[in-house]
């Protein structure tokens, strides 16, 4: 298939998608209807959080069907979840001979139209990204940035759009546009990156990178897209992200490499500060004391490379970054986190009247659930700490069994369910459930349940809640469901008993 070109002007150009509801699709569509695109799109008939972002936009979903395909639309984008064989809208799309794009193709397109920033690594993507929406929105350069997930500072929106009223045309020359890219399946190559914050490499994807060689292989090739004398940004704190800037660096030493972290040395050395009145204070070289309103370690990395990348953006656009000192530090404030990524979903108090925070988050690896537990252990002091994990694919279950089983440190009590298993795997030949991983996990923790089905995990969570002593919870509980699974559903069905049925 030859590659599409998108024009250089958006405006009126009807665009159908295929999976719609997708996060990442919502964010395209976002950010071509900003650019004054016309939108037609298609899904299954459920419900998804993402519905009401289209509803904003005045946007209603079609089911699939071949009618879908009027002679108006121009491009069709879908998601690679659909076959253009089996798919209704795509066969039409075929027969008339439409161009037609992955959902990484469009994101690809509409970054060569743009000086374009991407952001990458196994974690904490989504969270840096949205970091640096943020920051941007407050800085008087012409920027769009999307996000992975709904983000609370972007107004519940996936993408940031701030085209100051000088700004003649929204994309062109010195327009900048900043996304999450992704690793899996080596989507990120279709990217035109100009600057890349690379956060961390590990293992993961193991269905698409049996070892750890294949996928850092994968992350120094996207870093070989970046133009003559392009910026790294990379993670001084992961070993990964620094073994792979040096592949990279040996490949291509006109890249300009810009460490972050507390191992850094230059503008972006980090130091910890303290964790104070839900505020997470923390010292970047050049820019002083800083703070965020969410917890963790790890989200004070994320804020300092989005720093990183902000002022690359600032000095590019041919400002001083001192100019937006100030700026910058009001606008970490404002970032809340965003769909699914430490969000708080819910309040409740327990028969004796202790209070319990509800969280959910998507860390379905086993760095990510070791550092945002610890995260919440920080911020939330005195609080007791129960955690619903499913786990998410057999191949990485399988893979990083030991990893998961000792990553639960932080919590008082775990409950794991059973393996939010793929389409794409087969259970019946897996090497390993969810019981088989609780019983790992009691090897390095003495509260460890395994609960299969969510209506057994909500019983045993209620257990838990009710069980406890004022001495092991002075400040009442966190109940965390964790994992890119459906879990979520656990601490849903808890928060409605509690509640009284209303959540």
């Amino acid at each position: 298939m030859s590659k599409i070109t998108l024009p250089a002007d958006f405006s009126g150009v009807h665009f159908h998608f295929v999976g719609i509801k997708g996060t990442g699709m919502v964010a395209l569509v976002e950010i071509l209807h900003a650019h004054g695109a016309v939108i037609t799109g298609s899904d299954v008939s459920e419900r998804f959080y993402t519905d009401e972002v289209l509803e904003k936009l005045g946007i209603a979903p079609l089911t699939f069907n071949a009618k879908n395909i009027t002679d108006d639309v121009q491009f069709v984008v879908y998601s690679s979840a659909y076959s253009i064989e089996k798919n209704p809208d795509l066969a039409e799309a075929k027969k008339r001979g439409l161009p037609m794009m992955l959902y990484s193709e469009a994101l690809g397109a509409i970054s060569e139209t743009a000086f374009s920033s991407g952001v990458c690594g196994v974690h904490g993507k989504t969270t840096t990204t949205g970091i640096v929406g943020t920051l941007l929105k407050e800085i008087d350069v012409p920027s769009q940035v999307l996000a992975g997930s709904i983000i609370a500072s972007f107004g519940n929106s996936c993408t940031m759009t701030n085209f100051p009223p000088s700004t003649e045309k929204i994309m062109g020359e010195k327009k900048f546009f900043v996304a999450e890219t992704c690793e899996y399946q080596r989507h990120f190559m279709d990217f035109a990156p100009k600057n890349i914050i690379l956060t961390s490499v590990e293992s993961d994807h193991q269905d698409f990178y049996p070892t750890y060689e294949d996928i850092q292989a994968a992350f120094v090739d996207y870093i070989m897209k970046l133009p003559p004398n392009g910026t790294l940004i990379f993670c001084a704190d992961d070993e990964g992200a620094v073994e792979t800037a040096k592949i990279a660096s040996r490949k291509r030493s006109d890249i300009h490499l810009v460490p972050y972290g507390e191992k850094a040395d230059g503008d972006y050395k980090l130091t910890f500060n303290r964790v104070q009145d839900g505020k997470h204070f923390f010292t970047v070289k050049s820019a002083g004391e800083c703070c965020i309103c969410v917890p963790g370690d790890h989200n004070v990395r994320n804020a300092t490379a989005a720093i990183a990348l902000v002022d690359t953006i600032i000095t590019e656009a041919g400002k001083n970054p001192q100019d937006y000192r100030q700026n910058i530090k009001s606008a970490l404030q404002k970032f809340a986190g965003g769909k699914r990524r430490s969000e708080i979903v819910g309040r409740a108090k327990t028969p004796s009247g202790k209070d319990v925070i509800f969280i959910d988050d998507y860390g379905h690896h086993p760095t990510a659930i070791k550092t945002t537990l610890s995260g919440y252990r920080e911020f939330y002091s005195g609080y007791r700490i129960i955690v619903d994990f499913m786990s998410h694919t057999y191949t990485r279950t399988a893979a990083l069994l030991e990893e998961f089983a000792a990553s639960f440190e932080s919590a008082d009590e775990v409950i794991i369910n059973k393996i939010y298993g793929s389409a794409r795997e087969d259970a019946s030949a897996a090497s390993v459930t969810g019981e088989i991983l609780a019983e790992h996990a009691k090897k390095h923790h003495k509260n460890v349940h395994y609960a299969k089905e969510f209506d057994q995990a909500a019983a045993l969570g209620m257990e838990l809640l009710s069980a406890c002593t004022p001495k092991n919870a002075p400040n009442g509980f966190i109940f965390v469901t964790m994992g890119a699974g459906d879990n979520w559903k656990v601490g849903k069905l808890i928060l409605d008993k509690l509640n009284g049925g209303k959540s």
